[in-house]
């Protein structure tokens, strides 16, 4: 499955990927890569780190496959397809595309994929997994800066379906598409974002748990209650549904005045944002009535349906998980 639906913008499809970068984010982006049919190249800092990696990647498929976590026969498939090289140069050998995956530090980015730039094959796209660092900033370390787009997977990598796709000023955007499909053959979904330092995940989610810090230290909650607060209620929904959704069926009415009330109390941090007073002036009110962000206007009985049947097969899952081993 894939996000939004974006034509292949004109390059050749991607058959052959390597990985630098070979830890738990590039590794387990190598098997799923494998697990998907793909021959895959790893390397890491040196030799004997490459094949400690690739032996524990194929240690970890087999634990994962008799757990059912992984499909039957993604073992073979990884030590068939995925393969340790000797060096940057013997791993991008005939690669499509070169995803780097190695250390959030922008000294050791760098060098990386300049390296991995001169060994590349010259129609090899080059994606980078960076979680927070500007794509275009990153680009200035290649000679050609149009080559590199951010190919973001989350960890743990095999398991997270998200993939963010980050594309900057001087992007070669028929590099897009081709990596949209890459995704696609992964199983996982993908979703087209600007160049801006943390793109969506990670703007979101550390916004979040700086509130969720600043409640704490207020003495509103505890650290334990606000986890409890967060995954039993609006993060209980997350798996089906965002933001704008969410917000769609609780009322977009309901939504403004909650937020004209936390005004009140907590300033313009808290102001209603601009979107959505023009929506319920214009009498869009989501499900209820007249469309929203996500629905049109209309019968949404469907579409209830879904949420209540989603949220009570997943609260059966959850009680049958039971509760995360935590202190």
């Amino acid at each position: 499955m894939t996000g939004a639906v974006h034509e292949n913008d004109g390059r050749g499809s991607i058959g052959t990927v390597a990985i630098i970068g070979a830890g738990y984010m590039g590794g387990g982006i190598a098997q799923v890569t494998a697990i998907a049919g793909m021959p895959v190249a790893i390397f890491d800092i040196d030799v004997d780190s490459t094949n400690r990696q690739y032996d524990r990647l194929v240690e970890e498929a087999k634990t994962f496959e008799a757990q059912g976590l992984f499909p039957e026969g993604a073992t073979s498939a990884i030590t068939t397809q995925m393969r340790a090289a000797t060096s940057i140069e013997d791993a991008v050998s005939g690669a499509d595309l070169v995803e780097e995956a190695v250390l959030e530090v922008p000294d050791v980015k760098g060098p990386v994929l300049s390296a991995i730039e001169t060994a590349a094959e010259p129609h090899a796209i080059i994606g980078t997994n960076t979680s927070t660092l500007p794509i275009g900033e990153l680009a200035a370390n290649l000679t050609d800066p149009s080559r590199i787009l951010g190919v973001h997977f989350s960890n743990p990598s095999p398991f997270i379906p998200g993939v963010e796709l980050i594309t900057h000023d001087t992007c070669d955007m028929t590099m897009v598409g081709p990596v949209e499909e890459y995704v696609a053959r992964l199983g996982k979904q993908s979703a087209r974002v600007q160049d801006k330092a943390g793109f969506v995940l990670n703007r979101l989610q550390f916004a979040f748990f700086k509130l969720a810090c600043e409640l704490v230290e207020e003495g509103v909650a505890t650290v334990e209650d606000i986890d409890t607060v967060v995954r039993t209620t609006f993060g209980f929904r997350l798996p089906f549904f965002g933001p704008f959704a969410i917000a769609d069926m609780a009322g977009l009415h309901t939504y403004l005045n909650c937020f004209e009330s936390l005004q009140q109390h907590y300033g313009d941090a808290y102001a209603p944002p601009k979107a959505l007073v023009d929506l319920v002036a214009q009498g869009k009110h989501g499900v209820i009535q007249g469309g929203g962000f996500r629905v049109g206007e209309g019968d949404h009985s469907d579409l209830v349906k879904f949420r209540t049947e989603a949220y009570a097969r997943q609260a059966q899952l959850v009680a049958q998980m039971g509760r995360a081993p935590l202190t």
